[in-house]
C-alpha cells in the first residue's frame, strides 16, 4: 500500500505531523513543528519545506495558513498571519506552460520571502513569491502582494498598494487610545461583579470610534 521512495517518505513525515496537529493547542503545535517556544500556530495551518523557514519569537499563524518555505522564508518576531492566508516562494508556471509540470521539474521558480518584525497580515490574504514586507507593515484582509511593502506602511487590494504611511509615534497614540479603551472596559466589568479572561472584555461603548 505504501511507496517506499525518498520522495513518498518525506511528504509521510508532513502529513503525520498534520495529522498529529489536529490533537494539540497552538502551543503544542509549535513546540511539535520546533518553533519557538512562544509561537502560536493554529489548527490546519501546513508548512511546506519547514526546514527552509525561519520564525522570530511570538508569532501567531492563523488556521488554515500555508506557508510555502521551499524558497527560503523569513518571518520576524511579534508578526500576526492571519487565517486562510498563501505565502508562496515558488512557482510553477513555467512547468505548466511547458507541459513539464512532474515531481522534480527544473522549470520550478522560487524565491524567497521576507516579512519583518511587527507586521501584521489580515485574513485570506496571498504573499507571492520574492516578496518584502518591511517591519511594522499592515496588509488588509483579502489583499494580494505582488511586490515589495515598505516598512510602516497600509497595503490594500489587489494587487496591494499603499494607502498610508504612520511611524511610530502614531502606533504609539493609537496603543495609549487602545489601553485606556480597555482599562474602562475592564474597570466596567469589575464594576459588574465580573472577572474579565481577556485584555479587553467585550461589548461596546459610548466613546468607541471606528478606526
Amino acid at each position: 500500500m505504501f511507496s517506499d521512495d525518498e520522495r513518498s517518505n518525506r511528504l509521510r513525515t508532513g502529513i503525520l505531523n498534520d495529522f498529529l496537529g489536529g490533537f494539540l493547542n497552538d502551543v503544542e503545535r509549535a513546540r511539535h513543528l520546533g518553533l519557538p517556544e512562544s509561537t502560536r500556530i493554529r489548527e490546519r495551518t501546513k508548512i511546506i519545506s519547514p526546514e527552509n523557514l525561519v520564525l522570530g519569537e511570538h508569532c501567531w499563524i492563523g488556521e488554515n495558513t500555508v506557508l510555502d518555505a521551499s524558497g527560503g522564508l523569513e518571518i520576524g518576531e511579534h508578526t500576526s498571519i492571519g487565517l486562510n492566508c498563501l505565502v508562496f516562494t515558488h512557482s510553477s508556471w513555467l512547468a505548466n506552460m511547458m507541459l513539464e509540470n512532474h515531481s522534480g521539474s527544473d522549470l520550478i521558480e522560487r524565491k524567497p520571502v521576507r516579512i519583518g518584525k511587527g507586521c501584521f497580515i489580515g485574513g485570506n490574504s496571498v504573499i507571492m513569491m520574492g516578496v518584502t514586507i518591511g517591519d511594522f507593515a499592515t496588509v488588509s484582509p483579502l489583499s494580494v502582494v505582488s511586490k515589495d511593502v515598505p516598512p510602516y506602511s497600509l497595503v490594500s487590494g489587489n494587487p496591494a498598494r499603499v494607502f498610508q504611511r504612520y511611524d511610530q509615534d502614531h502606533i504609539k497614540a493609537e496603543a495609549e487610545r487602545v489601553r485606556a479603551q480597555n482599562a474602562a472596559r475592564r474597570a466596567e466589568a469589575q464594576a459588574r461583579g465580573e472577572t474579565p479572561q481577556w485584555g479587553s472584555p467585550p461589548g461596546r461603548r459610548a466613546d468607541d470610534v471606528p478606526q
